[in-house]
């Protein structure tokens, strides 16, 4: 019993080192076909890198994104120099509507010695002027009709037609004064008094002379700003104006003291009606004072410039001169 036992172990012995001495079976098929290394795909890394490599994927594409929607926003360097350029020109366009479209040329550095007492007229001016004239005006503006207000325009500018034609004449310049005589007959006849301008539509340009224009093309060129009290910007220059003024204004020569006093008045709304456009620019000023007194000595300087000019080349007149003499309640010094 012991040797058939023993011979039994060592044949399980033989069949197990039979068994393990055989090669170990895959059960993945092999390819029959290889594929080349340059155009397999590591199928096996991405798979494992999938995970990882998606949010780094999503994090890249909202970047590129981020930065496409930053590129769009802001414009070009070139762009933004040219938008800012637009804007310069449409100002320019504005203050050249106000005040001539060759003021940025003129001299206009303001000669301004006396600015702490000009700055303290000036705050009573507009104590007065906020109080008093923009009321008026604007109660004016809403209640006359356009084409009423446009005939009182027509109608204090016609009236202001002799003391042109005598400051023309002053300057040298006869052609102009036939000019503005022949629109003072035709405006004053077929015009009716002034209050329809038949004369702009027969273009016979309109022209505004005073005595202070006439200092200004004789020499008097620089003059030291000053503000007067109702009367508001002027030069030296300006104030010895007036009185060459003053003998040749029509309203001033009416001796009923409640008809010209009215007319002083309505012409004196009407004045200001016409500068209401420039509010907005004043009120939102940072300094009112210096920008009122820059623009004023810019355009006076543009109208002692242009009439200097040769008639072809002269520009249009600004039609808002400085505050006529005749428009204020003024004692009469003739008598």
């Amino acid at each position: 019993m012991n040797v058939v036992r023993a011979i039994s172990l060592l044949l399980v012995a033989a069949a197990l080192s039979a068994c393990a001495g055989k090669p170990a079976r895959s059960d993945a098929p092999v390819a029959d076909t290889v594929v080349p290394a340059a155009a397999s795909e590591p199928v096996a890394t991405d798979a494992v890198d999938a995970p990882d490599a998606a949010p780094a994927a999503e994090s890249t594409a909202t970047a590129t994104a981020s930065a496409n929607a930053g590129a769009e926003a802001a414009p070009p360097a070139g762009q933004a120099g040219a938008s800012a350029a637009t804007a310069d020109a449409g100002d320019q366009d504005d203050f050249d509507a106000l005040y001539g479209s060759n003021a940025a040329t003129a001299d206009a550095s303001a000669y301004d010695p006396w600015e702490p007492l000009n700055r303290k007229v000036h705050a009573f001016n507009n104590a007065v002027d906020r109080g008093v004239a923009r009321p008026l005006a604007t109660a004016y503006t809403h209640v006359v009709p356009r084409f009423a207000r446009t005939g009182v325009s027509n109608f204090f500018s016609n009236l202001r037609s002799p003391l042109t034609i005598t400051n023309q004449l002053l300057q040298g310049r006869p052609g102009d004064a036939w000019d503005t005589l022949g629109r003072f007959l035709m405006n004053s006849t077929l015009g009716i008094g002034g209050l329809f301008d038949p004369a702009s539509k027969a273009m016979v340009p309109r022209r505004n002379e005073d005595f202070g224009q006439t200092l200004g093309a004789w020499g008097w060129r620089r003059s030291r700003y000053v503000e007067l009290p109702f009367f508001g910007p002027r030069t030296v220059r300006d104030v010895f104006g007036l009185a060459g003024d003053i003998p040749l204004s029509p309203i001033r020569t009416i001796e009923e003291d409640k008809v010209r006093i009215g007319l002083q008045g309505l012409q004196l709304v009407d004045t200001r009606a016409q500068l209401m456009a420039l509010d907005d620019i004043r009120d939102s000023a940072v300094d009112e004072y210096a920008l009122t007194r820059d623009a004023w000595l810019q355009r006076r300087n543009y109208q002692i410039e242009n009439d200097l000019r040769g008639k072809r080349e002269r520009g249009s007149d600004d039609a808002n001169s400085p505050i006529p003499v005749d428009a204020m309640p003024m004692p009469q010094w003739s008598n």
